[in-house]
């Protein structure tokens, strides 16, 4: 059900799915590795699209495996053609961001975007709807979970400093903003690059001194990226208990 109303106001979603996963040591990039029988891209990507929420899923792939997604996912039986009719698939860039740039200027019909790591595989639905009710009431937002255990500063294996546990925070995805703020800061970066490789939204838009609000996420909606992700992810256990 749309729990998004009155104002038309609506939302896509861009799924960069790029990454090689070298840290996951597999020959194939790790977003088509099967977890809990689907690739792991697939199950993020299934929860967008059941969404009547959400207008247009983006889904950016590295530019060698383009046409492997396009037979499993528009020439396959994978998706129904409701779910195919809101798919576009493209290319990615060489950064992250760059992927997510190609996958924002492919938005053709929603006011408001919401970018998802596939790597996140178990996304809720509350979560986007949240995401989703925070971005329509407050402006750019991002999801994130305070950290439990004390955080130090390490340098050359020693401890230069101890954080105030309470200030920090491990930011997720969705990380949201509206479709014409982002192009218009990719504008201004294509004018002025910037002086560091930004590795999410919200750093894009902290440069720019935009107010980006916090939604607390989970567990859950952790990423994987080592092995010692994907033994968590796949322990029926864990999963369960979430």
């Amino acid at each position: 059900m749309n729990i998004l109303n009155q104002n038309k106001t609506s939302f896509a979603v861009v799924l960069p799915a790029g990454g090689l996963g070298k840290r996951m040591g597999s020959s194939v990039p790790k977003q088509l590795l099967s977890l809990r029988g689907k690739p792991v891209y697939f199950h993020s990507l299934e929860t967008f699209l059941s969404m009547d929420e959400i207008a247009e899923v983006i889904l950016v792939v590295p530019k060698d495996w383009k046409s492997h997604f396009e037979q499993e996912l528009l020439d396959g039986n994978a998706l129904s053609k409701e779910y195919q009719e809101k798919l576009k698939i493209v290319e990615g860039g060489k950064e992250r961001w760059e992927s997510v740039k190609q996958g924002v200027l492919a938005i053709s019909k929603s006011s408001h975007v919401l970018v998802h790591d596939v790597a996140r595989p178990f996304i809720s639905k509350d979560i986007i709807r949240k995401s989703c009710l925070a971005l329509e009431a407050k402006g750019a937002c991002i999801v994130a979970r305070p950290v439990n255990d004390t955080v130090k500063v390490v340098q050359d294996g020693v401890i230069q400093d101890t954080l105030d546990r309470t200030t920090v925070w491990l930011a997720q995805t969705p990380q949201s903003c509206s479709v014409e703020q982002l192009k218009s800061l990719y504008k201004k970066m294509e004018q002025n690059p910037l002086d560091f490789v930004p590795t999410d939204e919200s750093s894009i838009l902290e440069y720019f001194n935009i107010p980006v609000y916090v939604i607390r996420g989970d567990a859950l909606n952790d990423k994987i990226t080592t092995p010692e992700d994907w033994e968590r992810f796949s322990n029926n256990a864990f999963y369960k208990n979430q």
